[in-house]
């Protein structure tokens, strides 16, 4: 009796042992699955996915932004799959160009200062910030319309970035580039309180606009020559 009791103890402690073993095995299996499943983005370029340590396509930085993704349930059956696919994206409605502006801003502030070297490093983030922003983002019905002065606000800010010691030149892209800045404004508004001033002598006589964020004048055509030349036309 006492035999029988003892190697049915045996075996219980042996089923105990064996359970354990089983769930760690599954834990792990279940740790390596999620970790080979999770995805990276580029900094950069964050429609650019894929593992950790990749190469972007675009720029060549590695895919280090772990990429969030959904909680719900992985199930695969049709109803789950259009569920999902027909769900509108989120992104589209986040979409702000205030990073542009600010950016924008910088140039027009170091060029009512003279400053033509930092008129020329803001030149170079803006253009940056412009190459970073994923157009998928965009609502489909404003992508065009947003490609179209981008790829036309991009070439003056790289002008702007590159051409640090020659601020009349900074000042021609400057004039156009803030057309392109006032027109994204009317498209995609912003929660900013902004200006549109206005300089009646520059471009020999035929005016030109630029955006601020304040009422003060600080004319960027002319910076310390004529300083306050100008006026506000309107609130943005």
């Amino acid at each position: 009796m006492k035999y029988i009791i003892l190697s049915a103890l045996a075996i219980t402690l042996m089923m105990v042992s064996c359970n354990q073993k089983n769930e760690q095995v599954k834990t792990t299996n279940s740790e390596t699955t999620e970790n080979s499943s999770q995805l990276y983005a580029c900094p950069m370029h964050p429609e650019i996915t894929g593992k950790k340590g990749d190469k972007c396509p675009k720029c060549g930085m590695e895919l280090t932004e772990p990429v969030v993704q959904s909680t719900k349930s992985t199930s695969n059956t049709p109803t789950d799959v259009t569920a999902e696919s027909t769900a509108a994206p989120v992104t589209h409605t986040q979409f702000s160009i205030d990073e542009i502006i600010n950016n924008y801003l910088k140039v027009k502030n170091a060029l009512t200062k003279d400053d033509t070297q930092n008129a020329g490093n803001a030149g170079k983030v803006l253009y940056a910030t412009f190459n970073a922003i994923n157009p998928s983002a965009i609502e489909a019905k404003l992508k065009k319309e947003y490609l179209d002065i981008a790829d036309d606000a991009k070439e003056h800010a790289e002008h702007i970035g590159d051409n640090a010691g020659k601020i009349d030149h900074q000042r021609e892209h400057f004039a156009m580039l803030s057309e392109d800045i006032n027109d994204l404004i009317k498209v995609f508004g912003t929660k900013q309180k902004l200006y549109q001033d206005f300089c009646p002598m520059y471009n020999e006589g035929k005016g030109a606009i630029w955006i601020s964020e304040t009422k003060e004048i600080k004319n960027p055509y002319y910076g310390s020559k004529m300083l306050t030349c100008g006026s506000m036309k309107k609130q943005l």
